[in-house]
């Protein structure tokens, strides 16, 4: 869990969540307001692209629905929004996190690159990650907010955790598993679009149970 490539990804999201918290009292309004509608069409696009990749787009939508009700049981979105009000600045705090951690962590190169490191201590995808990953949480934090540190965490505890069990979570390597986890992690980073735009108050963080549940539904859909 405490592989150098894991702690070094994580540390490269504080480094360019610090640069992007510095630069962000730069920006003038006018600039602020055009990033932060490039962010919300960019990130709109990514979730397009993401969706598309999707495999079984019933098992996809059964994982959203089982996760959203749990989500909305747990009541996870206002949560986070709990802890950023612990923050001085916490204006757009959910908004931020769950863009910069679903980002970050919904693609191959996270699920390949850890799985990698706990079977082969083969570390390339990770450290390739980590300078895309320094380089958004930059971008992310100078227009969205301080969640993006936060996201750091996140980084730590997935990436680490996959190093950790990786000789059991192999079979998340197929296509069809990773094909199915992007596409659900698609939907859910164009729902942060739309709501980075204001075009709708999409409670994104009530689904993310949708991604521990996905694989586990692919996992059941082939024993049958």
């Amino acid at each position: 869990m405490f592989h150098y490539a894991v702690l070094l990804n994580a540390l490269g999201v504080l480094i360019g969540a610090s640069v992007g918290f510095l630069f962000k009292r730069k920006i003038p309004q006018r600039l602020h307001d055009i990033l932060f509608t490039v962010i919300g069409l960019t990130t709109m696009g990514i979730g397009i692209r993401m969706v598309t990749q999707g495999d079984d787009f019933l098992m996809i939508l059964l994982a959203l629905v089982a996760g959203g009700i749990i989500g909305e049981l747990f009541r996870i979105e206002d949560r986070i929004e709990g802890i950023g009000k612990k923050f001085s600045n916490s204006q757009g705090f959910a908004e931020s996190f769950l863009t910069s951690s679903l980002l970050f962590l919904v693609g191959p190169m996270t699920i390949v690159g850890s799985i990698n490191i706990g079977l082969t201590g083969n570390a390339d995808l990770i450290l390739v990650k980590t300078v895309l990953d320094t380089v958004s949480a930059t971008v992310l934090t100078a227009t969205l907010g301080t969640g993006v540190f936060l996201s750091a965490v996140s980084v730590f505890l997935v990436q680490g955790l996959l190093v950790v069990f990786a000789k059991n979570l192999t079979f998340l390597t197929g296509d069809a598993f990773i094909s199915d986890f992007v596409g659900t992690g698609g939907v859910m980073i164009l729902g942060l679009g739309i709501r980075i735009l204001k075009l709708k108050e999409v409670k994104v963080g009530n689904l993310l149970p949708a991604l521990v549940l996905i694989p586990i539904f692919d996992w059941l859909k082939n024993l049958f």
